[in-house]
């Protein structure tokens, strides 16, 4: 599959972040799933049928669920947490298909058990099920609107506040997963 994916329609997304923390990153299509010891963060491009869901933080930007693995925490198990806690949605399955391959330029890491200075940033589509709001646990970020929207609607909210990343994210996962239901 990833040898038919044209990276030239996802510019954003090939093209260095910048997330306004000292690391380098690169986003890469996933040959085979990095060693667990080397997962920090994970992320979802989570969809309801042919629709995706889109989450709004604090009432200020748009993003999309994820977020960083607890203590000894398998990446699976952190997808199914942060889709529940962050979109209020059960997690039905989980396709990972790339990541960001990151080193950090701090002394330390972010918290005393992630990888540091070399880790990645896991990222798959998954379908989900709403069942009720977001948890919003005090140590996480505050989730004011979950949305199920097309993945159109998804790019141009990215797009809108400057995270063509994130639309471009969006538009590949639905590609891929298109693909794969193809193939099916």
């Amino acid at each position: 599959m990833n040898n038919m994916i044209d990276i030239t329609h996802y510019p954003d997304l090939f093209a260095p972040p910048n997330w306004g923390i000292p690391v380098i990153a690169r986003f890469e299509l996933l040959r085979e799933v990095p060693p667990q010891n080397l997962i920090s963060n994970i992320n979802v491009v989570p969809f309801v049928g042919d629709k995706c869901v889109i989450i709004r933080v604090a009432n200020t930007y748009w993003e999309m669920p994820g977020g960083t693995l607890e203590p000894d925490e398998p990446y699976l198990d952190g997808v199914r947490r942060e889709v529940l806690e962050e979109a209020g949605a059960r997690l039905l399955d989980f396709h990972p298909f790339g990541a960001w391959d990151c080193q950090s330029q701090a002394e330390k890491p972010y918290r005393p058990h992630l990888p540091h200075p070399h880790y990645y940033r896991l990222v798959g589509y998954g379908d989900v099920e709403i069942i009720g709001a977001p948890l919003n646990p005090a140590d996480g970020e505050q989730v004011t609107s979950v949305d199920v929207v097309t993945v159109e609607e998804a790019a141009k909210r990215f797009h809108s506040i400057q995270r063509g990343d994130l639309a471009d994210l969006y538009w590949l996962a639905a590609w891929i997963r298109g693909n794969q239901n193809a193939n099916d």
